[in-house]
């Protein structure tokens, strides 16, 4: 199931220790520069071998999820990824899915990732964007309808500081706080005041001073500098949160939020943090996935109970997750393909504890996976695997996080 048929709505898809006996007998020069030299060639690579120390590895920095593939940014300005590669999303130059992260070709200084159903976005230093993937609906940005298993530049954009996707729309925020989509656009979900697809970035009507942007499946999100929240697009679920379930081409306010610290979205349903610390959400409700022990959808934000110590928040298909201070995930919502990662597949109303999962540092979602960045810089996933996106060399899906083989 994907974003764009997953609702009823038009459907075009293409350690270890060393002991070294050693007796001196006798100080020597030579015999020390000799020893230096055992120790340089022989002792030192053994040690980093039996420790297992990555010595020139680059740390994690980021990661994210797409529909059916997964992403993960390097400190080194690279980018790795891995699961479905069928319109090339994973940007090594095939269109073969992948069961264990593979690099991205010709793509450095990345500062930010962000997946899409069937594509891939990436921000540089240089403030320029970078897609790579399915094109259908002109989601890659660059003029064209033509798919692309290698990275090419959105056009017409610069000074870009933020970029968001999840759907087959994507959002970027430049830094004089406007903010430009384009992509699929059936529902409004480019907030230009239109209906129609665009193949190069558009201005979303109506915004200023936008300091964070979030993009669903197939609404948007934008935060305000004075705290309030902007959304647009399909809100068959009352996902915009205007207290209607009526489509929106420009952005409308949501009732009653202000305050807010972190803004995401889900496949169809909304989420924020609060600067006090509470979390409140609205939207498509079927599987739970707004917390609130209802399968109700909501049209207008409700808190979610008893959470404290909430660090990030994010938003899968039809599944929500937490990372608290503490450094535990916890997660609620669809559970079908084992995505909240309690070592069931049984769907949740209220937040669960992910199994065996602590100091996570950063989590991220797909449309049924679920992914977090340890502190010791490894990546573990759960869910759904049928195309190798938890990147464990399997296709079988995970009910409990299970490490990705990072070469």
């Amino acid at each position: 199931m994907t974003y764009e048929n997953s609702r009823k709505i038009d459907v075009k898809q293409s350690n270890s220790t060393l002991d070294v006996p050693m007796k001196i007998v006798q100080f020597n020069p030579m015999h020390s520069k000799l020893a230096i030299l055992y120790l340089t060639a022989v002792l030192f690579p053994l040690f980093l071998i039996t420790t297992r120390i990555p010595i020139f590895a680059s740390t994690i920095l980021q990661v994210s999820g797409g529909s059916f593939h997964s992403i993960a940014l390097k400190s080194d300005g690279t980018v790795l990824t891995w699961g479905q590669n069928m319109h090339g999303q994973l940007g090594d130059g095939t269109n073969t899915d992948r069961k264990i992260p593979v690099q991205v070709k010709d793509l450095n200084n990345v500062t930010a990732i962000a997946g899409g159903a069937w594509h891939s976005v990436a921000l540089t230093s240089d403030g320029t964007v970078w897609t790579w993937g399915s094109n259908w609906a002109g989601q890659l940005g660059d003029g064209t309808t033509k798919s692309r298993n290698k990275p090419v530049q959105v056009n017409n954009l610069k000074n870009i500081t933020a970029i968001a996707s999840k759907g087959l729309h994507n959002l970027a925020l430049k830094s004089d706080g406007t903010v430009w989509t384009w992509g699929r656009n059936i529902y409004g979900q480019l907030g230009d005041g239109t209906t129609t697809d665009r193949n190069t970035p558009v201005q979303t009507r109506s915004l200023n001073t936008i300091i964070s942007i979030a993009g669903g499946g197939y609404h948007s999100l934008a935060q305000k500098a004075d705290g309030t929240i902007w959304t647009w697009g399909l809100n068959q679920y009352g996902q915009l949160g205007d207290g209607t379930i009526t489509n929106r081409t420009i952005p409308v306010l949501v009732n009653g939020i202000k305050d807010v610290s972190m803004i995401r979205c889900g496949g169809d349903h909304s989420i924020v943090l609060k600067n006090n610390g509470t979390i409140w959400i609205w939207g498509f409700n079927q599987h739970g996935q707004l917390g609130d022990r209802s399968t109700d959808n909501r049209s207008t934000p409700v808190p979610m109970g008893d959470l404290k110590n909430i660090m990030t928040i994010d938003g899968g298909g039809d599944h929500s997750l937490i990372l608290k201070s503490d450094g535990t995930v916890w997660t609620w919502g669809n559970n079908e393909n084992g995505q909240l990662g309690d070592g069931t597949t049984m769907s949740r109303a209220t937040p669960i504890q992910a199994s065996t999962l602590s100091n996570v540092t950063a989590i991220a979602s797909g449309e049924q996976h679920s992914i977090a960045l340890k502190s010791d810089g490894t990546i573990w996933a759960w869910g759904s695997n049928r195309n190798g996106q938890l990147g464990d060399g399997s296709i079988s899906n995970r009910s409990t996080p299970v490490l990705v083989k990072i070469k």
